[in-house]
């Protein structure tokens, strides 16, 4: 009875067996298809997120490499009328001397800086200048007799200097001067903010800005104006101008135009010189970003190569190891 089982169950086999086989395959073919289907989405959304991490680097290099060439365009402008600028300031500077140590009731501190960003540590630096410069000024006048008078009020010159200065010296900012730079700067705009300087009856003011040295140097300088008044008290004590014969009734009258010629034309040659500074400034900081941009787009084009080839080798063992399988 148990043989002539056998011998049927040998024959279903023998008859079915084909079919037998082609089903179960079916049935083991569904879980492994669809697991091989999940790793390759894996391995697709990791190489398509490298290729659009790619793609985004690549556009942001064409951008600083062009804004790289507009600021090395405008710097080469503004190194020309810079350095016209500093032959209507120094003979002033000659005549009526630089008094960076001069003590007035009412100080007047005028920073320079840019509206727009990426450009550097530039307005970071006369930020940082106009706080030590406010603090020295105080303490001097602390060590004297004239600390409960005196007076500090900061002109701020640029939107980038105003959104620092007014985190921690927001009761000592009188005013903000913002967009000199969209235009081409000129001496009728230096007088025009100069007129509304004088309207703050200073005894001194310090105008802070870069001065331009070269494509990779900007030095912080601080350019002190007496008033009218107290160039007045500094020539009778043997200032620079003092070494001058003044003839005439007039003499007050004409220290009074030459203060204020004197603010005028070092407010122009100040707004100049942190102009061209911040365009210097600007080309060496994109110009930095496209060179990081291009080795971040060497490394991601290296990861995406290894992943991609790493993706093809693993396919190619799956395959053969399915093939393998199925001939074994």
């Amino acid at each position: 009875m148990l043989r002539n089982g056998a011998q049927a169950l040998g024959a279903l086999l023998r008859t079915q067996g084909a079919a037998l086989t082609e089903s179960l395959v079916q049935q083991t073919q569904g879980p492994v298809v669809e697991a091989l289907a999940a790793a390759g989405a894996t391995r697709g959304v990791s190489t398509l997120a490298v290729k659009q991490r790619m793609k985004s680097v690549a556009n942001i290099q064409k951008i600083t490499k062009a804004m790289k060439m507009v600021a090395a365009s405008k710097m080469r402008s503004a190194q020309v009328n810079t350095e016209n600028s500093r032959g209507i300031v120094a003979p002033l500077v000659r005549l009526l001397g630089d008094l960076p140590a001069a003590e007035g009731t009412k100080n007047v501190f005028v920073p320079i800086t840019s509206d727009k960003g990426l450009c550097g540590g530039i307005n970071t630096t006369v930020c940082k200048y106009t706080r030590a410069a406010v603090k020295a000024v105080q303490d001097g006048a602390a060590a004297g007799e004239g600390a409960a008078a005196q007076e500090n009020m900061l002109v701020v010159m640029g939107e980038k200097g105003r959104s620092q200065l007014q985190r921690d010296m927001r009761n000592s900012i009188f005013a903000t001067i913002a967009d000199t730079t969209k235009v081409r700067v000129t001496f009728p705009e230096a007088s025009a903010i100069a007129e509304e300087l004088l309207k703050t009856e200073y005894d001194t003011t310090r105008i802070l800005y870069n001065r331009f040295v070269s494509a990779i140097s900007q030095k912080p300088t601080i350019a002190t104006v007496l008033s009218p008044d107290a160039l007045e008290r500094s020539a009778e004590a043997g200032a620079a101008i003092d070494a001058y014969e003044l003839e005439g009734p007039d003499r007050a009258e004409l220290l009074m135009d030459l203060a204020e010629f004197q603010l005028a034309t070092t407010l122009y040659n100040a707004m100049l010189e942190n102009n061209c500074s911040e365009q210097s400034s600007r080309m060496s900081a994109m110009e930095n970003s496209t060179k990081n941009a291009g080795e971040m787009l060497g490394k991601l084009t290296l990861t995406y190569n290894r992943t991609r080839q790493a993706s093809i080798t693993t396919e190619l063992i799956e395959i053969i190891s399915g093939a393998t399988a199925l001939a074994g």
